[in-house]
């Protein structure tokens, strides 16, 4: 698209002086660096008037009437590739034949990063992320763009993609690839059960991700925005990684015309190395792959085409057979002994399509994309464990036999978990967007609909038999400790639009902003949503390189299946959308420090919340009550500093303070309700850092260190009440480090010419 408006601005300087008497004709054809003919390039002259230009054909030929008897330039254009320009002098009446090579532009890659790079830095509450190429050499269990979210926001849950923005919850996260909005799992209860996440960090070339304030354009959610491009292959390259936890590989190219661009990627998983280490001891088989596929198409000028396609496969079988805890202090220890039989066998499996066609006017002001998608899930989770458990003293006298072990029993008992859950959900999205630049502003806009349909049947009970009873106790009747037992089956419509005006307030640039607003309509319960939301930013003329900007808004974040299911089974259909009003100050600071580039962001932030459905963690699964029956507030700041503190190796680090509480608003519920009590997402401080270096002499063995503290957060009871949660979890400390080696660069031809090693760019090997 920036490439359009490059050919827009070319003619327009070029193409200004009318058009002589005399005359002569200019031909020949435009080709690729590979020598493939190029279809729908520009081919004009230097001071011809608006609209004498020509297009190739599709064997790249053109033929061309310019003035005679002058000195003049013939320059070719074309989107994503560097301009070609040649003189010539022709005589009136002469035919010169000219033909072009254009080869890929790299000045024109640079502006677009640095335009998008300045476009995210004015937006309150963006986040500058790593260059995805780095992505691949970064310490994690679940790698990925995920990784270094976790840093950025402080999530610890180390073996799930799932992350909580600044006090929200796994669900309050959009989630978008090529403007497509998509979705993740909905049974996952722990991160072991989990599957890839759906961005596969192969194919990915850009990241621009948002913790709060975000704009109008984006959907229906109270947390954050993950906005994640696909690359555009210019040549035909490929990856292949393998691992202890997987591979992964992927192909891109694109065609002699340059018309089609082609990206495929595979991956499978398997964290059963890093499940053995669980405190759990048993035989884990977890299984997960995914493929996807994107596929663009140049109809022409004015119109292309984009496919995008996954399907994800994943399977988790666990058959659990002890377990061992011990805590306490050294004259008063304890030991927990739990003996498991029966097993778990959990299947996800899932399926997306999207296609979209975009529009360029002729002028690129103007500009339309359709898109039309479908997502589909299939959900599997059944279970049958028992656990038989002593609880005893546990021997801390190193003289004794017996040191280590349970010295006298206090206690015996059964824990029986049972579930036969399925569900099918499938959710078709129909949309347009589009945009209109005149002149110091620019309007965008947007509407659209989905349809969700939901199937499922829940079935799951624990008993508990403690002290010789089976809990709750009534000596008349046996009472499981929880249970439910519920079908439903129905569908709903949304529909949903906005529209976002960015502007400038003066003349110089020094104060820019974005007002908006989303309006969404639910079909199932009638509620109608209109949340306005504005960002300002002032750029003041100072020798220092500083950005103060500010958002306010409302946002809303409509139920869908998992809100909608009550920790007892009960499908309330009728639940409203949960909703919040947020604020966002903050500044930004560009830097040079050791003749090295640096950058310095702060921001605090302020969230007021109602209609909430309040919930409980349980692992990665989110059970929630049901009912809009609380109010809360989230308040609290962050400070993070990028920079090369080694020339050529990006670090940062990240520090945040938050408190998030809400309150029962129910009337009619117990009066210890009526306090503020904190949020399950209540993390007062945290911690992330990452660290890059390489050895002086040789760069190409490089070390790379994620470091994360994090308070821990809250807890209570497992069988209290959402307000009895005061206690607090241990803190969390957690350092990953990664050795990585070039073994071959194509950059260095120390390698023969007739090598097979002449078709790689690299090869890394790493240590994590």
């Amino acid at each position: 698209m920036p490439g359009r408006v490059f050919c827009c601005l070319v003619f327009i300087l070029f193409c200004l002086v009318p058009t002589w008497a005399q005359k002569a004709h200019v031909t020949g054809f435009v080709k690729d660096a590979g020598g493939a003919p190029l279809d729908s390039v520009i081919v004009a002259y230097e001071a011809t008037g608006l609209g004498s230009y020509v297009y190739t054909d599709k064997k790249g030929y053109y033929y061309l009437e310019v003035p005679a008897a002058a000195d003049i330039s013939i320059i070719a254009a074309y989107p994503g590739l560097a301009t070609a320009r040649k003189k010539l002098h022709p005589a009136a009446g002469e035919t010169a034949t000219i033909d072009f090579i254009l080869k890929e532009s790299n000045e024109l890659k640079a502006h677009t990063v640095k335009a998008e790079a300045e476009y995210k830095r004015i937006i309150a509450g963006n986040v500058k992320m790593l260059d995805p190429s780095k992505i691949p050499f970064i310490p994690g269990t679940i790698g990925g763009v995920e990784t270094l979210i976790k840093l950025a926001t402080g999530s610890h849950d180390e073996l799930t993609s799932q992350y909580s923005v600044r006090g929200g919850n796994f669900d309050e996260n959009l989630v978008y690839v090529n403007d497509f909005e998509v979705y993740r799992p909905f049974l996952v209860r722990t991160g072991q059960q989990e599957g890839l996440s759906f961005v596969n960090s192969d194919l990915v070339s850009n990241v621009n991700f948002s913790v709060g304030g975000f704009e109008s354009k984006y959907g229906d959610k109270l947390s954050s925005v993950l906005d994640v491009s696909y690359k555009r292959p210019t040549e035909f390259g490929g990856s292949v990684t393998t691992s202890l936890l997987g591979a992964s590989m992927h192909l891109e190219g694109i065609s002699k015309n340059r018309k089609l661009t082609y990206l495929f990627g595979a991956r499978q998983k398997s964290n059963q190395y890093l499940l053995q280490a669980q405190p759990t001891q048993g035989v884990y088989n977890p299984s997960f792959s995914d493929i996807q596929a994107i596929i663009d198409y140049k109809i022409n000028e004015r119109w292309d085409a984009e496919f995008i396609g996954n399907y994800a496969r994943n399977r988790f079988t666990f058959f659990p057979e002890s377990q061992t805890t011990s805590f306490g202090v050294l004259n008063q220890a304890y030991q927990l002994q739990v003996f498991y039989y029966g097993s778990e066998l959990d299947q996800f499996d899932s399926r997306f399509g999207g296609l979209s066609t975009s529009y360029h006017s002729p002028n690129e002001k103007f500009k339309l994309k359709f898109l039309a998608s479908g997502f589909q899930t299939n959900e599997y989770e059944t279970y049958d464990i028992q656990g038989q458990y002593l609880f005893g003293n546990l021997q801390t006298d190193l003289g004794q036999k017996n040191f280590g072990q349970i010295s006298s029993y206090l206690g015996a008992g059964t824990i029986q978990n049972f579930a036969r859950n399925y569900l099918d959900v499938s959710v078709e999205d129909l949309g347009v967007r589009g945009s209109y630049d005149y002149g110091k502003s620019t309007l965008l806009f947007g509407t659209g609909a989905n349809l969700t349909d939901i199937s499922s049947q829940l079935h799951q009970w624990m008993r508990v038999d403690s002290a010789g009873f089976t809990q709750p106790y009534n000596p008349n009747a046996l009472h499981l400790t929880s249970f439910y037992n519920t079908n439903a089956d129905f569908n709903y419509v949304r529909a949903n639009g906005f529209v976002q005006d960015n502007f400038k307030l003066d003349s110089a640039g020094s104060w820019l902003a974005s007002a908006g607003t989303r309006f969404n309509y639910s079909f199932l319960n009638g509620e109608f949503l209109f949340t306005p939301r504005t960002q300002l930013a002032y750029v003041p003329k100072w020798k220092r390189d500083w950005v103060f900007k500010a958002s306010a808004g409302m946002y809303a974040q409509p139920a869908h299946f998992r809100e909608m299911v009550s920790i007892t089974g009960v499908v309330n259909t009728g639940i409203k959308a949960q909703q919040s009003a947020q604020a966002v100050l903050g500044g930004d600071n560009n830097f040079t420090m050791y003749n090295r580039p640096f950058k310095f962001t702060g921001e605090v932030y302020y969230k007021y919340l109602w209609n909430l459905d309040p919930y409980i963690y349980n692992n990665v699964s989110i059970e929630y009550t049901g009912k809009n029956d609380a109010v809360g507030y989230i308040y609290g700041g962050e400070l993070r500093l990028y920079g090369d503190l080694v020339k050529d190796a990006t670090s940062w680090i990240s520090i945040g303070i938050m408190k998030a509480s809400q309150r029962i608003t129910d009337s009619s519920s117990l009066v210890g309700y009526k306090n503020y009590f904190p949020l399950p997402s209540d993390q007062r401080f945290m911690l992330g850092m990452y660290f890059e270096d390489y050895l002086k002499q040789h760069k190409n063995f490089k070390v790379h260190i994620n470091m994360m503290y994090a308070t821990g957060l809250p807890t209570g009871p497992p069988v209290g009440h959402l307000y009895d949660d005061n206690l607090r979890l241990p803190d969390y400390k957690r350092v990953d480090i990664g050795f990585s080696a070039l073994l071959l660069d194509s950059k260095r031809k120390e390698h023969p010419a007739h090598s097979y090693f002449n078709y790689l760019k690299t090869i890394w090997a790493s240590v994590e």
